[in-house]
């Protein structure tokens, strides 16, 4: 493998990515297909709120379940329709080196403006071994790269010096952290020019607070103004708005993010304002229970 890595510089990772990023359902039909006109029309719902970028194909896509050419097709399908109004991120990360790379070329060549690289699961690899994923992926195209570091869904965390070592890494500028350690996020921070963005809906004005660059946020989905609101509060240095703001997420937070899966929630919650048509997701996912949707009607009857 080629080492195209180079010391560390300050990337202005705000444009490249996005700020208020949201984590994308992907709309499907009762049969299972891909619904490409609910597609569209939850885009528009998420440019109106104000996100300015949108992660196609990652967990909240429900990836997993997603074929290589049902990502390509909603790859380019979202970029069409956001014709320049926000960054197009897509979703490449397996636990296959060789499938991630694959997806990554594919991506690239369908248009999208960045790639989300998960942490190779299920095979729990070394920390050395999760380096040469990332690098072998970061170098397969030209394509500005976030890490995504969630323990709880790969069953293995990324080690602080892999991040490190990471940021040498060109084209590596930003982490999705899902981790959940503030401090190791901090220390990340000041040792690499490393972006974070808070992958934990639950703790987004923390991680704002202590100098993420924004969110990548599944509740984004079903309000992404008051989403934003957060991230520009923050940015702008009024912190009674933004706990004001987070405040009053609370309790859709706690509903979007409960018991169920945030795909299952978060189509749940589109269904009941009206953007989707139904919120129908793919095995082994099952649809909302009645208790999840009642939360959830009534933490947007809250809201409203």
């Amino acid at each position: 493998m080629t080492d195209h890595r180079s010391p560390d510089v300050r990337h202005p990772a705000g444009s490249i990515f996005g700020t208020a990023l949201v984590a994308m359902v992907t709309p499907m039909r009762p049969d299972g297909s891909v619904d490409e006109p609910a597609v569209l029309a939850l885009v528009e719902h998420l440019l109106a709120g104000g996100c300015d970028g949108i992660v196609v194909a990652g967990t909240t896509g429900e990836a997993p379940t997603l074929t290589d050419d049902e990502t390509v097709a909603l790859i380019e399908a979202v970029l069409a329709r956001v014709a320049g109004r926000a960054r197009v991120v897509a979703g490449v990360g397996t636990y296959d080196t060789a499938a991630s790379v694959r997806r990554a070329r594919a991506a690239e060549a369908a248009g999208a403006d960045a790639l989300l690289l998960v942490c190779p699961y299920y095979s729990r690899p070394t920390q050395a071994g999760v380096v040469a994923h990332c690098l072998a992926v970061a170098d397969a195209t030209d394509l500005p790269v976030m890490l995504y570091d969630v323990p709880a869904r790969t069953g293995l965390a990324m080690a602080e010096a892999t991040l490190v070592d990471l940021a040498r890494h060109p084209r590596i500028l930003a982490v999705k952290d899902a981790k959940g350690d503030l401090f190791e996020a901090m220390s990340v921070m000041d040792r690499t020019s490393l972006a974070y963005y808070c992958g934990i809906d639950e703790l987004n004005l923390p991680y704002l607070a202590c100098g993420a660059t924004g969110v990548l946020s599944v509740v984004a989905n079903v309000v992404p103004d008051r989403v934003a609101a957060l991230v520009d509060a923050v940015r702008r240095g009024d912190l009674d708005t933004a706990r004001a703001v987070q405040a009053g997420l609370t309790p859709l937070v706690r509903a979007v993010m409960g018991s169920s899966p945030g795909a299952v929630t978060a189509k749940a919650a589109l269904v009941g304002l009206g953007v989707l048509p139904q919120a129908s997701v793919r095995l082994p996912l099952l649809p909302a229970s009645p208790d999840d949707v009642r939360q959830l009607r009534e933490a947007l009857a809250a809201r409203a």
